[in-house]
């Protein structure tokens, strides 16, 4: 279906069956009777009612996680049977690709193509990964006296909520669910409000791929309800959740003022680009340098937002990042030929744009751009925009935008490219273009950044950690370590 035409999709589109009910102890329910529209940035159009729970439908679901924890079968299973359960999810999710890909593009915007091939790609390689994973981890036994043993044993923690946001909707979702139920936990998700459908198809494969009932329960929801009620839950053991710093900080608070359940956070980013006059291939930087700044039309965390160029050449790489910008089609997500699709609603289009106008008041010079396109499919789009002359005391230098805006600014040594780079309170990734081993090592280890990809952008798998520093947040996501998220240390000691 990855080839399949505009029309193809348009068709497929017509006929989707797209869930609204929250997923509660293995069946799906309908609540109190509250719903709230999911309503496609593609065009304006209705894609379904779905339930809007509160903290009603967050208790059934902690509870349905409870009792499946404490008395079900998922924690006590061999991890080789959690495994296998993982493996026909994976297999389920495959079966059911472009229909998923297709939820995901109508319900957030993102092209089919890149939801197909690339979102969709990434979490069934993670279900595959942790349900291969599942039985390949070993506990300890430390050297003691001769007279004792000593064991030192990772314990699934328990219920676990995870609150995962709509620019990565299944792949973030998968991040969190995949290792959680590797390890024995069960699962609380609360999708975005922007992004429910996919994440209930998810459950449904879930449970056809013969996860017990009440393991994943699925609760739909705005986050100063559903997602305050599960972060103040007594009855969560581990909350998980990515987003913004500023919502970030609440389910810290959240956790304080309840049972002080452990807290993992993956929040935002501003992320450096820096561009060395010796980078290996300099067309290939402004390359990518576009292609990641306009990727998920920019809405995503890791996203190099700020392109450091070397005085001696920021003419050049900008002028080949502009051009770019100008080249991209921008268009229907439906339709093959879109590189750049909608973005998610038009309260978060007017938040870019008003970056965009702050950028203008502050004196930076818009090279292309700005402006909202495409007003007459009643859905929602911006122009690629590029900025130079950006002041590194600026609102658009210093704030994560979440939207397909760059900044450029020029450096004139190492020293002033680091201190632009870390000079901003986030440190999720950073990007170095750089032909000398030792700069790339010596740079690598200067950025307070979670990862540093050289000469390429947004590389890597699953074998490899993910996660931030400073207020990107703490703990990792992909990996061995995500596990440790959900899992306790116990020791026993034995005197022989």
């Amino acid at each position: 279906m990855t080839a399949a035409t505009h029309d193809a999709w348009l068709r497929r589109a017509e006929t989707l069956d797209l869930p609204g009910a929250h997923l509660i102890d293995g069946v799906e329910e309908p609540g109190g009777g509250r719903t709230f529209r999911a309503v496609s940035p593609r065009d304006g159009r209705v894609l379904a009612e779905v339930a809007d729970g509160g903290a009603a439908e967050v208790d059934a679901a902690v509870a349905a996680a409870r009792r499946a924890f404490d008395h079900g079968p998922w924690p006590r299973l061999a991890p080789a049977d959690r495994g296998r359960v993982l493996l026909r999810v994976a297999d389920l999710l495959e079966e059911h690709r472009a229909e998923l890909a297709l939820t995901v593009s109508l319900e957030m915007g993102k092209p089919v193509t890149d939801a197909h091939d690339i979102e969709l790609r990434a979490v069934i390689n993670t279900f595959r990964w942790y349900g291969q994973l599942a039985d390949k981890l070993t506990d300890e036994s430390p050297h003691t006296a001769p007279d004792a043993l000593a064991l030192v044993t990772r314990e699934p923690a328990g219920v676990v909520g995870a609150v995962v946001p709509w620019n990565f909707p299944l792949t973030l979702a998968g991040w969190k669910v995949a290792p959680a139920l590797a390890a024995g936990c069960t699962v609380v998700l609360k999708p975005s409000e922007n992004s429910p459908l996919s994440a209930l198809l998810l459950g449904r494969i879930a449970l056809e791929a013969g996860l017990p009932p009440g393991v994943l329960n699925v609760v739909n929801g705005n986050g100063p309800v559903a997602g305050r009620a599960l972060g103040l839950h007594p009855g969560v053991d581990v909350l998980a959740f990515t987003g913004s710093t500023a919502v970030g900080r609440h389910f810290l608070r959240y956790s304080a003022d309840s049972n002080l359940k452990r807290v993992w956070l993956e929040l935002g980013g501003k992320s450096p680009n820096i561009v060395l006059p010796d980078a290996p291939d300099l067309d290939r930087a402004a390359a990518t340098a576009a292609w990641g700044i306009f990727f998920n039309q920019g809405e995503m965390c890791t996203a190099p937002s700020r392109l450091l160029v070397h005085s001696s050449i920021a003419e050049q790489v900008t002028e080949a990042v502009v051009r770019r910008a100008r080249e991209l089609r921008v268009g229907d997500p439906l339709d093959p030929a879109t590189e750049m699709g909608a973005l998610v609603g038009e309260q978060h289009l007017a938040r870019v744009l008003d970056h965009v106008g702050d950028a203008r008041d502050d004196g930076a010079r818009l090279l292309t751009g700005g402006a909202r396109t495409l007003t007459g499919t009643g859905g929602v789009y911006l122009e690629p925009t590029v900025f130079d002359r950006v002041a590194p005391d600026s609102r658009l230098a210093r704030e994560e935008v979440f939207g397909p805006v760059l900044s450029v600014l020029a450096f004139d040594d190492l020293d002033e490219a680091v201190a632009l780079a870390n000079a901003t309170e986030y440190g999720l990734a950073a990007g170095l273009w750089t032909s000398d081993l030792s700069t790339a090592h010596r740079v690598s280890r200067a950025l307070r950044a979670g990862t540093v990809w050289v000469n390429c952008y947004e590389e890597g798998d699953l074998t490899v950690p993910f996660g931030g520093m400073k207020q990107s947040g703490n703990g990792r996501d992909k990996s061995v370590h995500a596990l440790e998220k959900y899992t306790e240390l116990k020791t026993t000691w034995i005197q022989l």
